[in-house]
């Protein structure tokens, strides 16, 4: 069981899994670092603690962004969205956000681009 406040809980809007999307941005720039998700438990511990703290869908377990790389992410404020479903945390960066060692995951393909 999670320790994550009743009232907090009750906002979200979690998928079939029991996830909510966590969006990273920078503090200061608004950069957009990274998606990631989270349940409960990874909320209570990133509220907690402060450092970004997420569930891995893949191996099934929770991880605290920076623990092994070194390449943290500090939480300065939590925000959820009108909806509940989505989270973002305004965080200081250390290091690469990205898991293939890029400041940003979103520096790869633009679909779009920008116009004047």
């Amino acid at each position: 069981m999670s320790g994550l406040d009743p009232a907090v809980a009750d906002r979200l809007r979690r998928n079939a899994d029991g996830l909510v999307c966590a969006v990273a941005q920078q503090r200061g720039t608004g950069e957009v670092l990274m998606v990631a998700w989270m349940d409960d438990e990874a909320l209570h511990r990133t509220l907690t603690t402060r450092r970004a703290t997420y569930w891995s869908r893949s191996r099934q377990e929770y991880w605290v962004k920076g623990a092994t790389s070194g390449h943290t992410q500090h939480v300065h404020e939590v925000r959820l969205d009108c909806d509940g479903d989505t989270l973002l945390l305004v965080v200081d960066q250390v290091g690469a956000a990205c898991h293939t060692g890029d400041r940003t995951c979103f520096d790869a393909d633009v679909l779009l681009p920008a116009q004047d």
